[in-house]
This record gives structure tokens, C-alpha cells and sequence, in this order.
């Protein structure tokens, strides 16, 4: 009889090879469990969309300015990266179902504190606890999904992030079916409950499989190589940097921001060197881009309702129906993405190659469309929905098709940089440009005007501007309150335009990438064997 000792390599592979065809998972096991993945993502997209619809009824109830909107969209995404990288590091030990217990809790907590809110500080904090549980969501779901499908992991992660817009079209429809029976803002908060309670039921019977990379037996440090010091300095850097900001009120171009610059690099470096990694080249460049992507994505669904309002407005409908319409679109492409896949036999990078061709022509021409284009309206969004629609999951099928011994660190690192760039660079900055545009034109156009209406000074990391005080234009004359809405539009559109150049130094990596792998021969996964 074979000694145990003997055979253990032997065991071990004949595991792995289970793993990896999906017996250790039955196919009804899998099937539930992946279902009540999709569901807690759509709780995620709820718990978006009920900022990007309420920013304007929070506004007029709490007199806020563009760029304090802005903020508050922002920290319902930055604070989803702090929970995906911790939970990320720590997830294969305390378990994937105790994480998602935290992430419901999560949920739960930021909707009543939501509903409770009475001003700025307590919609921004509300926002920060529910950024916290989508960002465990996602550090469980990606990672599931990835090992629950290893051989078609780009059109699983596709068809599971069909939840995002999913939930954004049901969740706008509700809002704005409840929005036009005049129902208050506090009550549209509370469909969050719906979702959040389902996926919390659901959770109950889930059983979840072992980590790829923990089956194949990668050491945890071979895990932490992959981002390297590098990757942690991204990532720290714009952790650090925001907490900087909002518990000392310390952000550029004060000098006292270097004091985080200097913070984060100091734990990059010890990182790196406790690693003995810089980082892979390629995933420090996907990092960079995903800054890119999530700006022009999550960053334009969270303004474009405000961005395509007045137009809206000329054919009777709400300026949310975009938004409805552009995740329809989305909703249904990202089910189809295998026969897409198929029929196109395109890699993920060509696929994203084309995906940005189209946001650059969707987005130039939503900016340039006459208020008085109902139609075209439509058909610009179509071509922008159409396009941004493959964006974020194939990056995730493309980081986890070359980057699997990274586990579930390389893969929800990603996407927390991503919800890191849009939270605090993204959103405060299409904030500042409508804030700094409106500024201007107006001490331009009516200089009695401006003076009777602008606000004090207010700092950002992108400079000073001055808001209009909501409280003063309403003492004004109707005319005079008409020609500050017009210039209000005018910038809407000016922001919009502006984002069109994120797309485009996207497509440029992206043909650098597709190039690379062309001189070596061509696109192909790499899957991991026992012992990586």
C-alpha cells in the first residue's frame, strides 16, 4: 500500500483537475450561488442609482453646491476600494460568506442613515457605509465567479455585471414612476431594502468553492507580487490622500498634501521590499487605465442625468431616462456577450479597443446635440451605452485571465482603483468644471448678475472656484434666474465634452496592448497548474 506522503502530488492534482472542469461545485450549487451574486450586485447599483437621481431633490433640501454633489456621488465609490483590498487580502481566511454578512450589514445601515439625513456630512457618510459593503461585494463576487468558470471567465464576469445595469434600469424606472406620483425622496431611498433583503435570503444556502489560486496551491506572498510596490503605491496614494482631505481638510495645492504623497510611498516601498516585487508591468498599466475607464463610465452615468436634463425636458421626459435606457442596452449586450464573443472573435482587448471607439463618438455627440434634438438624443446615447457597456467586466475577464496567480487580490485591485479614480478624482472633477464654467460665463455675461448670486470662495483639489448661493438666485427676478439655468446647461455640456479625451487615451493603451500580444504571438489566457 502506497505510503500517504507518496501520493499526495498526486491527490493534489487529481483535486485541482476537479476544480478545474467544476465538479468540486455541483452545477445546482454553482447556479444558485451565482444568482445571488447577481442579485447583491443589483443591491449595489440600487444603492447608485438613489445618488445619482436624488443629487438634484438633495441639492434644493439641503442648499448644496455642484461640487459638494459631487463629493457626496464621490464617496459612495472611493470607500468601495478600502473594503475590496482589505477584504481582498483577508477573504480566503475569515470566509466568503462572513464577508458578505459585513457587506449586508453594510447595506442596511447606509440606507437608514440615508433616509435619516439632514444635510451634507450625514448624506457623505451614509454614502461612505454603503461604499463599504459594494466594495465586499464585489472583492466576493468577482473572485467566485472567475473560479466557478475558469475556462470562460470574460463571459461570466460579462454576464454577472449585467446586474449593474439591471439595476440601474429597475431602480430608475421605480424612481422615476415615483417621482412622477410625487412621492418624496426618503421613501424612492428605501427600494434599496428590496434587493439588499433578497441577496441577504439567498445567502443563506450559498456554498461557496475555493479560490483558484488557493486551489492550485500559489503561496499567499506569490499572491501580493502581482500588484507589487508599485500597484500599492495607486492604491494607497488615492486611499490616503482622500482620508487626508475629509478627517483634515488637507488636499492640493496646499503644501501639507505632500504629507500623504510621502505616507504612501514610504508603505509602498515597504511592500515592495517585503515582497520583493515592483509589480507586473501590464497590471500596473491596466491600474493607470482603469482610472481612465471608470471616470468615463460611473463617472458619466452619475452627471448625465444632470448633463442631458434640459434637453430631455423639450420632449417631455426626464433627464433619468437616459440613464434607464443607456443600462437597458447594456443589460441585454452584456447577456449576449457569448454569442458576441463567438461571432466576433475578438480577444477582450479588442473587444475594449472598440467598446472605447464608440463612447468617443457617443459622448462628443450627446455634447454637441441641440436641446432641441429629441431623436438624436436617443440614438447618440445608444452608440455611448452600446459602447462603455463592455467596459468594466472585461477588463476584470482580462485581468483575471492574465493575472490568476494574483487571486483575489489582482482582480478586486483593479476595480478598486477604478471606483478610487471616479470617487475622488471623476466626480469632484466634472463638479469643478461645471462650477468653474458657470463661474466665469456668468462675471463674463452679467456681471450684476454674478455679483448678486455667487458664493464664497470654496477650496478643491482642483482649485478655488466660487458656487451660486441657491438661497440668493431664488430672491432674483424670474428672467435672471432663466439666464443662470441656461449658463448652468451651457457647462453641463462643457463637462460632458471634456470626458471624451479619457476615452481615447484608453484606446491608445489598448492598441499598445493588442500589439504586444500580436509579436507573441497572439492572445492567450494563462491557466494555472498545481503549484502556479
Amino acid at each position: 500500500m502506497p505510503n500517504l506522503d507518496e501520493i499526495r502530488p498526486q491527490l493534489k492534482l487529481a483535486v485541482y483537475s476537479l476544480h478545474k472542469v467544476g465538479y468540486m461545485h455541483s452545477n445546482k450549487d454553482s447556479s444558485f450561488l451565482f444568482w445571488a451574486c447577481f442579485v447583491a450586485l443589483v443591491a449595489t447599483s440600487f444603492g447608485f442609482i438613489s445618488r445619482v437621481f436624488m443629487l438634484g431633490d438633495w441639492q434644493i433640501a439641503f442648499n448644496l453646491s455642484e461640487t459638494q454633489m459631487g463629493e457626496i456621488f464621490g464617496a459612495g465609490l472611493w470607500p468601495f476600494a478600502i473594503s475590496i483590498v482589505v477584504v481582498s487580502l483577508i477573504v480566503d481566511r475569515i470566509g466568503y460568506g462572513r464577508a458578505m454578512g459585513f457587506a449586508f450589514a453594510c447595506h442596511l445601515v447606509s440606507a437608514v442613515m440615508t433616509i435619516m439625513a439632514t444635510g451634507y456630512s450625514s448624506l457623505y457618510w451614509a454614502a461612505f457605509v454603503g461604499a463599504l459593503g459594494s466594495g465586499t461585494v464585489e472583492a466576493v463576487i468577482n473572485p467566485v465567479v472567475a473560479t466557478m468558470y475558469p475556462k470562460e471567465k470574460t463571459r461570466w464576469l460579462n454576464v454577472l455585471h449585467a446586474g449593474w445595469p439591471g439595476g440601474l434600469m429597475l431602480a430608475g424606472i421605480l424612481t422615476l414612476i415615483l417621482g412622477g406620483l410625487g412621492v418624496g425622496w426618503k421613501i424612492k431611498v428605501a427600494l434599496i431594502f428590496v434587493p439588499v433583503i433578497a441577496y441577504g435570503i439567498m445567502l443563506l444556502r450559498c456554498k461557496f468553492p475555493v479560490n483558484e489560486r488557493v486551489a492550485a496551491g500559489i503561496p499567499y506572498r506569490d499572491m501580493l507580487r502581482e500588484p507589487g510596490g508599485a500597484g500599492i503605491f495607486i492604491v494607497t496614494l488615492l486611499i490616503v490622500c482622500e482620508l487626508s482631505r475629509v478627517l483634515f481638510g488637507v488636499s492640493f495645492p496646499s503644501p501639507q498634501a505632500w504629507i500623504p504623497v510621502g505616507i504612501s510611498l514610504l508603505i509602498a516601498v515597504a511592500y515592495g521590499l517585503g515582497v520583493k516585487s515592483l509589480g507586473r508591468p501590464m497590471y500596473i498599466l491596466m491600474l493607470m487605465v482603469m482610472l481612465l475607464l471608470a471616470t468615463t463610465e460611473l463617472g458619466t452615468d452619475g452627471w448625465i442625468k444632470e448633463l442631458m436634463g434640459p434637453a430631455m425636458e423639450l420632449i417631455g421626459l426626464d433627464g433619468g431616462w437616459i440613464l434607464v435606457y443607456t443600462a437597458t442596452i447594456m443589460t441585454i449586450l452584456r447577456f449576449l456577450i457569448g454569442p458576441i464573443l463567438k461571432a466576433t472573435r475578438l480577444t477582450p482587448l479588442g473587444l475594449l479597443a472598440w467598446s472605447s471607439v464608440a463612447v468617443i463618438v457617443g459622448i462628443i455627440w450627446l455634447s454637441k446635440i441641440d436641446t432641441a434634438a429629441g431623436l438624436a438624443i436617443l440614438v447618440a446615447a445608444t452608440i455611448y451605452g452600446a459602447g462603455q457597456c463592455f467596459f468594466w467586466p472585461t477588463t476584470l475577464g482580462f485581468i483575471s485571465e492574465q493575472f490568476p496567480r494574483g487571486g483575489a487580490l489582482s482582480l478586486n485591485a483593479i476595480a478598486g482603483v477604478g471606483m478610487l479614480g471616479v470617487g475622488i478624482l471623476g466626480g469632484p472633477w466634472l463638479g469643478y468644471i461645471q462650477n468653474s464654467t458657470i463661474e466665469s460665463r456668468l462675471q463674463s455675461e452679467d456681471g450684476v448678475v454674478y455679483e448678486q448670486v455667487i458664493g464664497e470662495s470654496t477650496g478643491s483639489m482642483f482649485g478655488d472656484y466660487r458656487p451660486i448661493d441657491g438661497d440668493k438666485l431664488e430672491a432674483l427676478p424670474a428672467a435672471a434666474q432663466e439666464a443662470v439655468a441656461g449658463i448652468r446647461n451651457d457647462a453641463k455640456m462643457v463637462a460632458l465634452l471634456k470626458v471624451a479625451v479619457l476615452p481615447l487615451l484608453m484606446l491608445i493603451c489598448y492598441v499598445g496592448l493588442i500589439r504586444y500580444f500580436r509579436n507573441r504571438g497572439g492572445y492567450k489566457p494563462v491557466e494555472l497548474a498545481p503549484g502556479g
